[in-house]
């Protein structure tokens, strides 16, 4: 019975597991079937995929709710960033594009910045009106941000390319050296850097205690969610290959913006993010906002990074990172427009809609190629 249960509970994955086998079998008869066949099995997989992420989200929410904050939103950023980088790292096979790592770096920056963070003060505001954090989170996510990125995605323009090699290696070192005092500081002494207590009514308190027995037995065990994580991200990084493939085939001679690829990918590992920032901001929890926002920021350049990096060293194949004028302009009035808005403690809807418009800037700019 227990076992029926989990397997209704994750039909997701089940579906997940059941199209890559498909994908095996059928791989060749699309890619033969031509362009539009294969873009429509490209947006198929990308579909799948993303119903497969929300499974290893809910199961990262699962283990936050035990742990609480910073270590759960840490839980949930750190599996899409793992998701992030197994396709990137499986497209980087079958895409020649050099900049495919910067631009997916790049978007999944605006994504989490501009678009949950914004959309979520701007819903969670016209709602809450002011919504209290700790600032003391967003100016250390702030700071990190544009140092990680100003080290790994602006200087490289600097670097003369027979020596890429080694300033690869150093941002390997520097990116590793941050997250290490970072993570000390998320998890040690200065975790209330990220975490605010929000006051509860009696009748509130009351009820959670109530009901905190029943929610408990409903929740899988740790070691459950742990190997469930595990598995959807290995299901993930099959079905990922196959949309590479299918997506490389009809996107070819298409026209289509260079950086839609890498578009795809930072909404594919952002998706659950969304999901669970929209959820917090409706009720008035943005405390967890911020962190999803700008700890999935962070995470994504301090962790890709390194990893891209060093496969690019293994390889020999350099990667372009250094951005483009427009790209390195939008990041740079995204963090100062982050952190003016971050400063004071309190979000409302009037600063939720300043990033949400830069995000509609990213998205339009992206659609017009820059």
């Amino acid at each position: 019975m227990q076992i029926a249960t989990h397997l209704r509970q994750e039909k997701f994955l089940l579906i997940a597991f059941v199209v890559a086998i498909l994908g095996f079998f059928i791989e060749h008869s699309i890619l033969e079937a031509g362009k539009t066949v294969s873009l429509i099995a490209a947006a198929l997989f990308v579909g799948v995929i993303v119903l497969a992420s929300t499974r290893v989200a809910h199961h990262a929410e699962v283990l936050a709710h035990k742990v609480g904050d910073p270590y759960g939103t840490m839980i949930l950023t750190l599996s899409a960033v793992a998701v992030e980088v197994l396709i990137l790292a499986i497209m980087m096979g079958s895409n020649s594009s050099p900049t495919l790592v910067r631009d997916t770096i790049y978007s999944a920056v605006m994504l989490d910045i501009n678009g949950i963070l914004g959309l979520a003060a701007l819903l969670g505001g016209l709602r809450h009106g002011e919504q209290p954090y700790n600032d003391d989170s967003s100016r250390t996510y702030t700071v990190m941000i544009m140092t990680a990125v100003g080290i790994s995605m602006i200087v490289p323009e600097f670097v003369p390319r027979e020596s890429w090699h080694y300033y690869s290696a150093f941002t390997i070192c520097a990116m590793i050296a941050l997250y290490g005092v970072f993570l000390k500081m998320q998890v040690g002494p200065h975790s209330y850097f990220f975490s605010y207590t929000y006051p509860r009514t009696q009748k509130a308190a009351a009820a959670g205690t109530a009901s905190a027995p029943q929610e408990e037995a409903a929740e899988d065990s740790a070691a459950v969610s742990i190997g469930i994580i595990l598995l959807g991200v290995l299901i993930i990084g099959f079905l990922a290959e196959f949309m590479s493939v299918f997506m490389g085939e009809g996107l070819e001679g298409s026209g289509a913006p260079i950086a839609l690829t890498a578009v795809v990918v930072a909404a594919i590992s952002a998706a659950p993010e969304i999901l669970t920032a929209m959820r917090a901001a409706l009720k008035n929890r943005m405390q967890s906002v911020v962190n999803i926002a700008m700890g999935a920021s962070l995470s994504t350049v301090i962790l890709t990074v390194p990893v891209m990096e060093g496969i690019a060293l293994y390889t020999g194949q350099p990667f372009i990172m250094a951005m483009t004028p427009v790209q390195t302009v939008m990041v740079a009035i995204t963090l100062v427009v982050a952190a003016i808005n971050l400063n004071d403690g309190q979000t409302n809807a009037i600063e939720g809609m300043t990033h949400f418009v830069l995000f509609a800037t990213f998205i339009m700019l992206t659609m017009i190629g820059l």
